[in-house]
Formats: structure tokens, sequence, C-alpha cells
């Protein structure tokens, strides 16, 4: 019993654990009165940003040695190729998480990214910006994103975090959430089209990749095995439940042929 017991105190941890990622949270409003700071140090609001067009959200940070730049780079091309009209039909907005950077480098990254198109791009069509008053932290909250602090031993920020494209209403309604890195450009356009109409779409089943960080301890990157980790060991505890299961009435046989030979 006692056995019995603690597989079920395991299984009950496990099951309650947080986890980092993605935390859908279709139909739910943002709030667009949010503040932050653009590429020129000015304060706007999400409303000023999205300026009531359907908005392509991505949460990230600008110094992220891990998925952020292959995200942001695959946008770029994907944007490229969009059947759509920037800054008429659309908004694409990028939010730094990262409670250090600045404006200055989110104007850097804004302007190495439309850089990297393969067409002209209307550049207000695209912006980069910062929180103000936790405002990133307050919208990552709102649209599920869930992502965790890292610090090294030798005093390096990382952010431990998922990556995906979240659709937003002109009223800010979360209508769906392209996950992973690499997003085809009729995708993105059915999300934009629904998105303007308030209609929210499930999400396409896609294997949602995390951020690594990098040990230079060790030399080597981390992965976030939160997920996987959970699943592996569930599958594991539930194996050691059957196994003790089995190996309790292994037991009660051989005790019970022991007291017929006597």
């Amino acid at each position: 019993m006692r056995k019995f017991l603690l597989v079920l105190s395991l299984l009950f941890s496990f099951s309650n654990a947080d986890t980092l990622g993605i935390q859908e949270k279709l139909g739910n409003m943002v709030p667009l009165d949010l503040t932050f700071l653009n590429e020129e140090s000015k304060s706007v609001t999400l409303k000023e940003l999205m300026d009531g067009k359907p908005t392509i959200l991505t949460l990230n940070y600008f110094r992220c040695a891990g998925i952020c730049t292959p995200q942001l780079n695959d946008l770029a091309k994907m944007l490229s190729r969009l059947d759509l009209a920037e800054n008429t039909d659309y908004k694409v907005l990028t939010v730094s998480f990262a409670e250090d950077e600045t404006p200055d480098l989110a104007k850097s990254k804004r302007k190495n990214q439309l850089a990297s198109m393969s067409r002209a791009y209307v550049a207000d069509a695209w912006h980069f910006v910062i929180g103000e008053n936790n405002s990133s932290g307050v919208l990552a909250e709102k649209v599920g994103f869930v992502y965790e602090k890292t610090v090294s031993e030798a005093g390096k920020v990382d952010y431990i975090h998922a990556a995906a494209l979240i659709i937003l209403s002109p009223e800010g309604k979360i209508t769906r959430y392209l996950n992973g890195i690499e997003q085809l450009p009729f995708d993105a356009k059915m999300a934009l089209v629904e998105a303007s109409d308030g209609k929210v779409g499930p999400t396409i089943a896609k294997t949602l990749l995390y951020c690594f960080a990098y040990d230079p301890k060790g030399k080597t990157y981390i992965f976030v095995w939160e997920k996987i980790a959970a699943i592996v060991m569930l599958t594991l505890v539930f194996g050691f439940f059957i196994y003790l299961v089995k190996s309790g009435r292994k037991e009660e046989d051989h005790q019970k042929k022991g007291e017929e030979n006597e």
C-alpha cells in the first residue's frame, strides 16, 4: 500500500507541474491600452500599433541566441511571399519580453529583418517594441505565452520560451496560434482573413519548439525538456505501478503455494 501511495503522489505532482510554452487562450481579448516603447523610444499603445488591422504577434527577445532569430528570419521570408497588402490588410508586431532590452536594439533588429526581405516592404507594417511598465509581461500572460528567465553562473541572462505566431483580430481577440518556426504563407493568409472577421480558428497541429539556452561552462546548448520529461516520467511511473501490481500478485501466489505445500 505504501508503494501504491508513493506512485499516486508522484503522478499528482507531475500532473500539476507548471509547464512552459503556449497555454492557448483562443477567443480571449488582449488589452489594447497597453503601452510599449517603439523603435524611436516613443510610447505607443497596442491599439495604435495594430491600427484597426488584424495583427501577427510574436514574442521574442532581441539578444536571443536560440530560436528567435530563425523564427524572425522565416517570418520575414514568409511575409515577402504573403498575398496580402501589408499595412492595409494586416500589421505585424514583435514584442520583446526581456526586461533590459532597449529601443535602439529593437530598431536595429527591425532594420536587419526588413533588409533581409526579398521585396520592398512597407516599414510601418512591422514594428519591434519593448515593454513599458511590464506591458510585455502582461501581454504574454494574456495570450498564454509562458516563459522563464534563467541566469548562468557567469551572470548571463537568457529566457526559456517557445516559438509561435499569435493572430489577433482588429479588436484584440486572440483568433489563432501558429506554432513553430516555419509558417506557410497560405496558413498565415487564412488566419489573417479569418481574424479580420473576428473568427476563431483551431490550432494547426505542429510540434511546439523551445528556445535553447547556452551553457558557457559546459560549452553546450541546454534544451527545455519540461513537457517531454513530464510525459516520459508519467509513462515510467505508470510502468512502475504496473510492475508493482504484478510483483505483488506474484508474491501473493508464491505465499499461497508455500502455504498449500505446508
